[in-house]
């Protein structure tokens, strides 16, 4: 069952993939800032953690390495993380994916879990937390949780934003805002639920 984004807590789970719960000592991170690689190889210092900063170094990696996990950002530059991990799951089936953004839209999280995303998760998240959430037994979902305005405002200024392709003038445009006005909610994390 698909579960909507609605805060940095929530996440969606892909329960058909996620039978058992598996040793996960190999694992791909794969983001296009340098700084947040650094800091995921810093927590996760007792597995094997490999580091990419585009799809093409990720897919090579993931080939002679064969992780255990997979943690993609949606953003790789001027690619996207779910045509990554459509690519992975193809490769590497019994890959275990998570989808982390800041950027987060329902239809984004849609097209991951239909990409092969086991998680789709809001940053900031760490390790631990990840880890969690894997190894949490299956459970239904709360169909009852109903974001807040500032949740549904920052999905839709999120969905414009990737309309336009990440164009911040374009996007305030569509919005009918400055673009100052755009920029600095941009600034601001994702408000939770």
């Amino acid at each position: 069952m698909i579960r909507a984004p609605v805060g940095a807590t929530r996440y969606i789970r892909n329960t058909s993939t996620m039978a058992e719960a598996r040793s996960l000592q190999n694992v791909l991170v794969v983001d296009d800032d340098e700084r947040i690689l650094g800091s995921w190889k810093r927590a996760a210092r007792e597995r094997n953690v490999f580091t990419a900063i585009d799809a093409a170094t990720a897919r090579q990696i993931a080939n002679t390495e064969k992780p255990d996990l997979a943690i993609v950002d949606l953003r790789l530059g001027n690619t996207s993380g779910i045509d990554l991990i459509r690519e992975l799951k193809r490769d590497l089936p019994d890959l275990m994916v998570v989808l982390c953004s800041g950027y987060l839209s329902v239809a984004a999280a849609v097209a991951a879990v239909r990409a092969g995303a086991d998680i789709v998760v809001f940053k900031p998240i760490t390790f631990r937390e990840i880890l969690q959430r894997i190894e949490q037994n299956a459970e239904e979902p709360d169909l009852e949780d109903t974001p807040t305005l500032a949740r549904a405002e920052w999905e839709h200024i999120m969905r414009v934003l990737a309309d336009c392709n990440g164009n911040v003038s374009m996007a305030a445009r569509r919005l009918g805002i400055y673009r100052s006005s755009l920029q600095r909610r941009l600034r601001k994390y994702a408000p939770r639920s």
